[in-house]
């Protein structure tokens, strides 16, 4: 599709002395008025370049480009040079592509050739996968969609958490209060009150520590008995994690753990050692990072046993050579931002020039309206039951409203579990926020509902008009008949959406594709409050149900980078 910017910056550049077109480029502006022109160009800085007051160069500049085809109008205001797109041309181009590439309208090939990783959701075997989990969950699983459609070769990662002191807790606390039935009925439920009562039971007999730590010491040395604990602990909590990525259609390319990473940490301690980064500190082997304002980096306890650090370092040296990736994402809360500064450094230090393509995506943390989440204490929110929840309320709604739809559960899923993601998606990701059940299953406003609701009634329309009328619409149209304001608001959204989809990558933040399709569905909204669609003149009829037609893909393509279905009644 044609760059607008970029055809502005070629106009203007034969009456702009000294800037390149690339410099022109970037000095086009977008007002936030639509009355002072789709584009302006500030003449500040070419004051010195002319000897001349800027307002009176931007009216030289105005004159001069006026009357090219690509403008409705060209004025200057101040030291403004305000440009009017040509609106139907601009219909005719952004309307066209739309419907000429359809589903893959916003897609880039700008990531041909190159891997990504995206490490996200990554729940801690054998305990809740609760409403805290959401927020990597859905954020990281965004990313990954939106960096598979600029065209890179994205790999999805769940880094369990299935590793670490926590197990000698879990078995000792099975071996004394738990049962087989029990676990294989509800493991996640059953092994969090066993998890619970342990931290209770040892504030009264601290040895109950001592004898958990124990526990962990066999299972890293291999005895049977807790390895299969442990192995049956990690199938029994998958099987209930899959059942919420099941819901929120979510899949994965490798679930490599931290127990993966348990043989790879030798080679990285002596390799550390070699390199003479590591230092002994009161019997901890440490790499020193005073130098860069960071506390030393904890590689070896005093015991002999590992930690985060060195399994991160491991898995990202394993990741590197195994896909040799271009970007190495994690999305982690903003919490466990020190941790990755350190681990990022030691690899630098390390020698290897790929530490800077290793991305730390914080986000902003989930705590509830009583209180913060503990999992010791047992005060979570499981993430299954907000999204049932979600799911049975929508259904209510639209068996209340009597929509006509042929699978109400199928449409309620769709929603009700499109609600939920909208809602962490619909913020910046660094920002923490307040569980709260009204606003997460309020389809009101600016919600993923409202969204889609404007999808289905696209659909609608389209249904409306007929397959004869939907033919003729991508076969070609008159676009000096959606020309209106409301329309001419609409097609620069759409025109926009793949430079939103670019900026959302570039920045790793979804909600900017968020904002952005809600802004389309209100757009449309308006183009359908102000003017009637489908009219009597073939000619018009054609070219607003052309408009439609866009609107709806550009929804349905948006939606689907946040990992959202776009139902086609509601």
């Amino acid at each position: 599709m044609i760059s607008y910017k970029e055809k502005i910056a070629e106009i203007l550049a034969p009456h702009v002395e000294g800037l390149e077109k690339d410099e022109i480029m970037e000095m086009i502006e977008t007002p936030a008025d639509s009355k002072m022109g789709d584009y302006a160009f500030p003449c500040f800085k070419l004051a010195k370049i002319f000897r001349k007051a800027p307002q009176m160069i931007a009216q030289t500049l105005a004159e001069a480009i006026g009357s090219e085809a690509v403008f409705e109008k060209v004025e200057n205001v101040n030291a403004y040079v305000n440009m009017f797109l040509s609106r139907e041309e601009m219909a005719q181009e952004v309307v066209s592509e739309v419907i000429a590439r359809g589903d893959d309208y916003g897609r880039s090939d700008v990531g041909q050739g190159k891997k990504v990783i995206v490490e996200y959701s990554s729940p801690n075997i054998a305990k809740p996968f609760h409403i805290g989990h959401i927020r990597s969950t859905v954020i990281g699983n965004s990313i990954y969609k939106i960096y598979d459609f600029l065209g890179y070769d994205t790999i999805r990662i769940n880094h369990l958490g299935d590793y670490g002191t926590q197990f000698g807790k879990m078995i000792c606390a099975y071996r004394r209060w738990g049962n087989k039935e029990d676990v294989v009925r509800e493991p996640i439920k059953s092994l969090l009150s066993y998890y619970t009562k342990f931290h209770v039971e040892a504030e009264k007999d601290p040895a109950l520590e001592d004898e958990a730590r124990a526990i962990f010491a066999k299972l890293e040395k291999g005895e049977p008995e807790e390895v299969e604990l442990w192995k049956w602990f990690r199938e029994e909590s998958l099987k209930e994690f899959n059942r919420v990525y099941d819901m929120l259609g979510i899949t994965f390319d490798s679930y490599n753990g931290e127990s993966f990473y348990s043989d790879k940490m030798p080679r990285i301690v002596d390799e550390l050692k070699e390199k003479g980064l590591l230092v002994e500190d009161n019997g901890a082997q440490i790499v020193k990072l005073d130098e860069y304002d960071l506390p030393p980096a904890l590689i070896k306890k005093s015991d002999g046993s590992t930690l985060y650090i060195t399994r991160d370092i491991a898995a990202a040296v394993y990741r590197k050579e195994t896909y040799d990736f271009y970007k190495n994402i994690y999305v982690v809360a903003s919490q466990q931002n020190l941790h990755f500064q350190q681990w990022f450094k030691v690899i630098e230090m390390m020698g290897y020039d790929w530490a800077k393509d290793c991305v730390h995506v914080p986000f902003g943390l989930v705590s509830m309206e009583d209180g913060t989440m503990s999992t010791r204490q047992g005060r979570v929110v499981f993430l299954e039951d907000v999204l049932n929840r979600a799911v049975e309320q929508t259904k209510q709604i639209i068996l209340e409203k009597n929509v006509t739809t042929e699978n109400v559960d199928e449409t309620a899923h769709d929603v009700g579990v499109g609600a939920v993601v909208f809602n962490e998606l619909s913020n910046y990701r660094i920002k923490d926020y307040v569980f709260s059940w009204d606003k997460v299953l309020n389809f009101e406003g600016e919600t993923g509902p409202y969204v889609q609701y404007t999808h289905a009634r696209a659909c609608s329309i389209l249904r409306r008009a007929g397959e004869e009328t939907v033919s003729a619409a991508k076969e070609g149209f008159d676009a000096s008949c959606i020309t209106g304001e409301s329309a001419h608001h609409l097609i620069k959204l759409l025109y926009a959406l793949p430079e939103v989809i670019a900026e959302a990558g570039e920045k790793y933040e979804p909600s900017i594709v968020t904002r952005h399709i809600v802004d389309i569905a209100q757009g449309f909204n308006k183009f359908y409050h102000d003017e009637h669609i489908l009219v009597e003149d073939e000619k018009e009829k054609t070219a607003k149900v052309a408009l439609v037609l866009a609107v709806q893909t550009a929804i349905k393509n948006g939606l689907g980078l946040l990992g959202m279905k776009a139902p086609e009644k509601m």
